[in-house]
């Protein structure tokens, strides 16, 4: 069993920046795939970032390329999702998820491959 709590958001203007953690209980293991989703008002979630501790491996959706970096403390047991230059479309509930089926990210943001998720954290960007 996993447990995931996330932290960090919050409100900003546009341009500004936040850090959302993901701290993890349970079993966790770096072969694993673990990955940042986000829900906006009125649209479906959708992948933002995801990483496989293991090997390094990041992979970012395109609208967030160059401004949010994905990474992992494996001694303390928690992701990070790094923003910066937030945009008023980056406003949405995140949530971060991770897998424990199968090795690696495959399909890094195909929901259906996750099978932990937290509870989610706010972000809300002003312009």
């Amino acid at each position: 069993q996993v447990h995931l709590v996330e932290s960090g958001g919050g409100s900003v203007q546009a341009g500004g920046s936040l850090r959302l953690s993901c701290e993890a209980s349970g079993y966790i293991d770096s072969r694993y795939c673990m990955g940042w989703f986000r829900q906006a008002p009125g649209k479906g979630r959708e992948g933002v970032a995801a990483i496989w501790p293991g090997l390094g491996h990041t992979y970012y959706t395109d609208s967030v390329k160059g401004r949010f970096t994905i990474s992992q403390d494996s001694a303390k047991n928690t992701l990070y999702l790094q923003m910066m230059n937030l945009k008023p479309e980056d406003t949405a509930m995140y949530f971060c998820a991770t897998q424990t089926r199968v090795v690696g990210c495959l399909g890094p943001f195909l929901q259906s491959s996750y099978n932990y998720w937290g509870q989610g954290t706010q972000v809300t960007v002003s312009s």
